[in-house]
């Protein structure tokens, strides 16, 4: 049936705004329309608002940002008796919409298991926010919407569903019209600024990690649009973000959450602001190993000369540029010992395939603060001068309250080769007794046992690489453990 299903399936949400700690959105409002994939024409649509259970939940706040009352949803069905359509509608096609990997494609989760039914799969996604990211680059500012519609004239966005998801195709196809006559053009004439000087890819900023259905693959992967003259303009969009995916049981999005977190300390990675999309990892085409590389590449925080770290802006991708951190003349890499696990394994956010992008939070040592502020300090330099814009998120974090307890995420980064996934970290477990090194062997990509592993009051040791990101007006430095020795009990 999934086959069949050729159509794709643009929608959107209108939700309340959470207004206090641990509340979560409530659909106000669903639209959806359905469109050839060969002419990007729309076959059909279908909208409804949708009555809360509760209609206090509908603040002043959330009537502000859609326009949708009380009165106005009071005489409206509820989710439980349009889930069926729904579900029609969504189950077997590819899914496209704005942010939807981060926003909408939860919420439908959510509301179907609420009311104690499976969610429909897609067959695909097409985030157009991480695709017009990657392709259309930064000309059109900040990759919401409505600045997408008013860098094209389309007009204001009604932050109202079946609006939105017409105004998502048109963008779509003017975005996909301005790319075919940019790759239609001979590179002198590009070089010769005949294109906009603004038209670089947004991989500058976020190091060309930010995929079209976030398909992950390394940098020399990523095809260059090519003009071909017997396909439909449809057929070239579709070409450029990759074939769809046919299997469905890959998008885990049921514990991708945006509830504020209890705990103050582990705010710290939320992003609540819908229209903001967590800096994505960076891919890792290997890891490190005890036969390929050295170990004695990595410096403890006492071995760390405070005036040798310096930061500089390195060639990258496609013309773009990263900083990078140096200890003399050497890439800094760390290696941290006895680091207390302060909260586990993170599953907050998730990749291309539905799979959680892991990371966990451990307490920092003042030896190490120094050399992360450091670093820190030099690497916002650089990236201001490059005239970067966006707020730079430093690697220590340090609460209000909590100031005497500063806390640094540590990523577990993912590689994926075809259908595969494996942890692209090195994780070994230390015995008490013996104080030998023993490797975990995983069968499979599964984020639950490393759960098991990465206890609270647990401690390890974690060779570490600092790589930069740049996205979303938000900057930083991410530390990638690159080896991870988990001390027994």
């Amino acid at each position: 049936m999934a086959e069949e299903r050729s159509e794709i399936a643009f929608f959107d949400l209108e939700t309340t705004v959470p207004m206090k700690q641990g509340q979560g959105f409530t659909i106000l409002e669903f639209g959806a329309i359905l469109v050839c994939p060969r002419k990007l024409v729309e076959l059909e649509s279908y909208s409804t608002l949708v009555c809360p259970d509760d209609l206090s939940l509908i603040s002043s706040k959330s009537e502000r940002c859609n326009g949708i009352t009380r009165d106005a949803v009071s005489s409206a069905p509820s989710f439980s008796l349009i889930a069926d359509k729904i579900f029609d509608i969504l189950h077997g096609r590819i899914w496209a919409g704005h942010n939807i990997l981060r926003f909408d494609c939860p919420r439908i989760r959510e509301a179907f298991a609420q009311i104690g039914r499976p969610a429909p799969e897609p067959k695909g996604i097409i985030d157009s926010l991480a695709l017009l990211t990657e392709r259309f680059g930064r000309r059109a500012g900040n990759m919401k919407m409505a600045t997408l519609a008013t860098y094209f004239g389309l007009g204001q966005q009604t932050h109202r569903s079946l609006d939105d998801v017409r105004m998502n195709l048109e963008v779509l196809k003017y975005c996909a019209t301005v790319l075919l006559l940019e790759s239609s053009l001979p590179d002198i004439l590009a070089s010769d600024s005949l294109v906009s000087p603004t038209a670089t890819a947004r991989t500058t900023r976020s190091g060309g990690r930010v995929l079209p259905m976030e398909m992950s693959h390394t940098p020399n992967s990523v095809p260059r649009p090519e003009n071909h003259s017997n396909q439909t303009l449809g057929e070239q969009i579709l070409n450029s973000i990759e074939p769809s995916r046919t299997r469905t049981e890959a998008f885990n999005m049921s514990r991708l959450s945006e509830e504020i977190m209890d705990d103050a300390i582990q705010e710290d990675d939320t992003l609540e602001e819908r229209h903001i999309v967590e800096p994505l990892e960076i891919s890792r085409p290997s890891t490190i190993s005890e036969s390929s590389s050295s170990l004695s590449a990595y410096l403890t925080p006492d071995e760390v000369h405070l005036p040798a770290i310096s930061a500089s802006l390195i060639p990258f991708y496609r013309g773009s540029r990263r900083v990078q951190i140096l200890h003399n003349i050497l890439v800094l890499k760390l290696h941290c010992v006895h680091l207390k696990v302060r909260f586990g394994i993170s599953t907050k956010f998730v990749d291309q395939a539905g799979r959680p992008r892991l990371s966990f939070v451990v307490d920092a040592p003042p030896n190490l603060c120094q050399v992360l502020d450091a670093c820190d300090n030099h690497a916002r330099s650089v990236s201001m001068e490059s005239g970067s814009t966006s707020d730079w998120r430093p690697m220590v974090t340090r609460k209000n309250g909590y100031w005497n307890f500063p806390t640094l995420r540590l990523h577990v980064p993912t590689i994926v080769t075809g259908d595969n996934a494996k942890y692209g970290t090195d994780i070994f477990q230390k015995e008490a007794a013996s104080g030998s090194e023993q490797k975990l062997v995983f069968s499979k990509f599964d984020a639950a046992e490393l759960d098991n592993l990465f206890i609270p009051g647990n401690f390890v040791d974690a060779f570490l690489s600092l790589d930069s990101y740049d996205y979303q007006q938000s900057a930083g430095i991410r530390l990638v453990a690159d080896k991870l020795v988990i001390h027994s009990n």
